[in-house]
């Protein structure tokens, strides 16, 4: 006898070789033996073979149509023989039978099972919404399959382009687009963002990553709404003639200096930092604009502001003109450098000059100002700050080793970075240069002394504080944090330290600037009127808000600043006669596998490095670079200088200023260096340039 049975969904035949109770013994054509309950069979037949048997059915099944066979079901629930003979005529013979099984079992669309052999046909409006359905799909798998070879030929489908973005950093894994994407990918062996590239979706390398950061930063995109620039309040005019120290290429220019001479002999030296909160309400719209944003985001070549340019241009300290600021006087005996009184208040400042460093850095070296030498504006200005900036540095470094902290280093390299043209060049600054010193003590000073201020009065603000935290080992100890209460920053040596200095680029410095203005103006009652009072709610959601936004836009820079490192290494290529040979270039070992070229501020981590001292310096040979992924490979060629003569020395140096357990982590981006002067230079600058010590691998 042989059995026609159903397998968990899957239809059998063979020989029934015994029965023992309710199973039976089965005997497959393939040789196979199994067991097979009795309830499990459907129908019995002596011949044909099974094999011949599964053919015949299939043959059957093949030929039924099921819109007929829906017809013929009718609405009640049947048994697959019932409805054999009402399709066939006749009581179906087990092949006919076990065909219409197959056929029934195969289209659940049109009809349900209820049973072991029982089905029901599916109602008429729930079967046309089923082949529906069904069209549709259909339909959809041929559009994807086009989508599919458009993408294989490198042509990018119309319906996908205004979807690049989201196809790639946010797809709908449902949507036919991504299918064909998908499929496109793992058949051509490609990853999305480079197939991408290859069929013009995304234009470049550089592209994709400013693509990615504005669509995880800014949904919404980069523009601003129209805003109206703001009434000022009356103010009284400064008698000095101010002027500011930066980049060529900086545009929000926060901070200006002055000095004046008095009579007496002593020095009265004004740090004056643009005010845009004379103008700009919490809560009002122009507030919002820059709450949404936070910060202005810098990368090699371009930036994000956090204020329209209107705004911009209405505050910044722009020479030629009187700008409303926010003015920290110190009057000065410069007998010994003491402080004999200071006072903040808020004015109209003259801005003479806005001074470059690309101008000015040439002259103004330390050899220079030794010997009095070279000809430059505010040159005896700029004489008498510096030596202030030394005595300013000396009183901090004092301070940072009370907290048990060595010198600050200035022995290492800065780079800036320019771009024009799609062409970049990358320029070495040795950190501690007069200009940058100055600029960075007068900031410390000033941040320090408002951050007072603030305690003083009882006003809450937003500081930087580092050392005395919880965790294990020093880098926990000594990572900085935000928070709204005065707290030391040993890094930094000294007492408190509220960012202020930077309103039109640092939303905590525009916030902190409110708080300062209630200060000065309010006095003993400051508490009381200030927009933030203690323990506001909003003013915890704006360090946690901004710590976010901030470590984001670091992030996406430290990337940037990579991308445009590979660019200089494909033009230093460029320039290599044999376009076979590899690039062959100086690094200097910072630890174990971790190395920094010398030429420019990339990092690479190379596997399998023998040990080296720290602070040697290699060659190595550059194999090949991606600026999609990057990643680089390279291989050691020679060791030009070693340094285990010092390498405790450099040991100790490396671990102060980064953590020792700090370094892995910074090379994933994932945590913040501890911040000495010319960080804090860099963070009074508009950084188009940023020292990059670690860079993420």
């Amino acid at each position: 006898m042989n059995l026609f049975f159903d397998e968990s969904g899957d239809f059998k035949a063979g020989v029934a070789m015994s029965q023992q109770g309710e199973a039976y013994q089965v005997e497959m054509p393939s040789g196979k033996r199994t067991k097979v309950r009795a309830k499990d069979v459907l129908l019995q037949f002596s011949a044909p073979s099974p094999s011949e048997f599964m053919t015949d059915a299939q043959a059957i099944a093949a030929e039924i149509d099921l819109d007929f066979l829906w017809e013929v079901a009718g609405q009640d629930e049947f048994g697959f023989a019932e409805l054999g003979t009402e399709y066939f005529g006749h009581a179906p013979k087990p092949h006919e039978a076990a065909g219409l099984i197959l056929r029934l079992h195969a289209a659940p669309v049109y009809f349900y099972k209820k049973g072991k052999g029982r089905y029901k046909a599916a109602p008429e409006a729930s079967l046309k919404a089923a082949l529906a359905g069904m069209e549709k799909k259909r339909l959809q798998g041929l559009v994807q399959a086009q989508y599919v070879e458009e993408l294989k030929a490198h042509k990018l489908p119309d319906a996908m382009r205004p979807l690049v973005l989201q196809l790639l950093f946010k797809p709908d894994k449902n949507s036919i687009e991504y299918k064909a994407l998908d499929t496109a990918c793992s058949e051509m062996q490609i990853a999305p963002q480079r197939l991408m590239l290859a069929v013009g979706g995304i234009k470049s390398a550089k592209d994709l990553h400013f693509s990615k950061f504005l669509f995880d930063s800014f949904p919404k995109g980069i523009g601003f709404p129209e805003i109206t620039i703001p009434a000022l309040p009356e103010l009284p005019l400064a008698d000095v003639q101010a002027f500011s120290i930066d980049d060529v290429t900086t545009t929000e220019i926060d901070d200006a200096m002055s000095v004046t001479r008095l009579t007496d002999g002593k020095v009265k030296v004004g740090i004056h930092i643009a005010a845009p909160a004379l103008g700009i309400k919490r809560d009002d719209a122009l507030d919002t604009i820059a709450r949404q944003r936070l910060s202005t985001v810098y990368m090699p070549g371009d930036k994000i502001t956090m204020l329209p340019d209107a705004l911009v241009e209405a505050f910044t300290l722009a020479e030629g003109r009187v700008c409303p600021a926010l003015s920290l006087y110190v009057t000065l005996d410069p007998a010994d450098w003491s402080v004999i009184a200071s006072e903040t208040r808020a004015e109209r400042v003259p801005i003479a000059a806005n001074l470059r460093h690309n101008d000015l850095d040439a002259y103004v070296t330390e050899d220079n100002l030794a010997k009095d030498a070279g000809d430059y504006p505010y040159k005896e200005d700029i004489a008498l700050l510096w030596k202030w900036a030394q005595f300013l540095e000396q009183g901090r470094m004092a301070k940072r080793e009370s907290f048990g902290l060595r010198p600050e280093q200035n022995n290492r390299v800065d780079f800036n970075f320019y771009v024009e043209d799609d062409i970049v060049s990358i320029q070495r600054r040795k950190r501690g240069a007069p200009l940058d010193k100055i600029v960075a003590e007068l900031a410390i000073l000033t941040n320090s002394s408002w951050g007072k201020l603030l305690h003083e009065h009882g006003v809450p603000g937003i500081y930087r504080a580092q050392g005395g935290g919880s965790g294990n080992g020093w880098a926990a100890k000594m990572q900085v944090r935000m928070q709204t209460h005065a707290a030391p920053h040993q890094g930094l040596g000294v007492d408190q330290y509220a960012w202020s200095t930077s309103p039109l680029r640092r939303y905590t410095d525009l916030v902190n600037q409110w708080q300062i203005l209630a200060c000065i103006e309010h006095g003993v009652t400051a508490p009381l009127v200030a927009p933030f009072k203690q323990r506001d709610a909003d003013l915890f959601a704006i360090v946690s808000a901004f710590d976010a936004a901030y470590s984001a836009y670091a992030a996406f820079q430290s990337d940037m600043e990579r991308y445009w490192c590979l660019r200089w290494l494909s033009q230093e290529k460029a320039k290599v006669q044999t376009q076979e040979d590899n690039l062959k270039i100086e690094a200097t070992v910072l630890k174990e596998e971790i190395l920094r070229l010398i030429d420019i501020p990339l990092v690479i981590k190379l596997p399998g490095m023998p040990q080296v001292a720290r602070g040697s310096q290699v060659k190595l040979d550059l194999l090949r670079w991606d600026e999609v992924d990057l990643t680089i490979e390279a291989r050691l060629l020679d060791i030009t200088q070693d340094a285990s003569a010092n390498a405790a020395e450099l040991d100790a140096e490396l671990d102060e200023e980064l953590g020792d357990d700090l370094t892995e982590d910074l090379l994933e981006g994932d945590a913040e260096p501890v911040p000495d002067e010319q960080a804090v230079a860099a963070a009074t600058e508009e950084p188009s340039a940023i020292a990059a010590t670690v860079a993420p691998e």
